[in-house]
């Protein structure tokens, strides 16, 4: 009898320990991911090299997509929020520094920094206010983003708002956070033109 009631109480621990590890074992494990910038493939060798700096003020973003998930739209209603996919630095920040990277590809010469920086009071200012960054089910992105640049000392602004469709090419996270990077040097393409525009005025 003794034996018995020294031996039993131990099955319940045991149980709970193996439920313990089997679910460790099936849990998944998270990936990160990061914006990149985009070669402007042929851009940079068929225009002069400006000597300026710019100035990337703090980036605004959806608080739908302000989070370290990536979040997908399923449709105009339903979204998925997946824990183990997940952005390894704020979207936000994100944004500002591949800009500033496809910037300074754009407009070769020209010395970009995104927030916090220091520059000085000849620092052309650009703003990004991101209206929409949805990944879509059906394979594409979308990107849209009201931008303006603000020349130095004058104060002057040239605006402007980009929409960018993008066809995601490939399966998986992979090609949908590329899809966003190329989206993006969309974004900086037309921003690219305003600077030129300002810089003539």
């Amino acid at each position: 009898m003794s034996r018995f009631m020294y031996r039993y109480p131990m099955l319940p621990l045991t149980l709970s320990a193996l439920t313990f590890f089997a679910g460790c074992a099936a849990s998944p494990e998270s990936k990160f991911y990061t914006l990149s910038p985009t070669q402007a493939a042929g851009q940079a060798a068929s225009v002069d090299s400006i000597s300026i700096t710019m100035a990337i003020d703090p980036v605004t973003v959806p608080e739908l997509v302000d989070r370290p998930q990536i979040v997908s739209r399923l449709d105009a209603n339903r979204v998925s929020i997946d824990e183990f996919a997940r952005w390894a630095e704020p979207l936000k920040s994100q944004i500002a520094r591949v800009l500033a990277a496809d910037l300074a590809q754009r407009i070769p010469g020209a010395i970009v920094s995104s927030y916090p920086q220091r520059v000085d009071d000849n620092a052309y200012r650009v703003s990004v206010d991101v209206q929409s960054f949805d990944s879509s089910t059906d394979g594409t992105v979308m990107l849209a983003v009201i931008w303006s640049v603000r020349v130095p000392k004058q104060g002057e602004k040239v605006s402007g708002r980009t929409v960018v469709r993008e066809a995601v090419s490939g399966l998986g996270y992979d090609a949908l956070v590329a899809a966003h990077s190329r989206a993006l040097a969309s974004v900086a393409g037309d921003v690219a033109v305003a600077m030129r525009s300002a810089m003539r005025q």
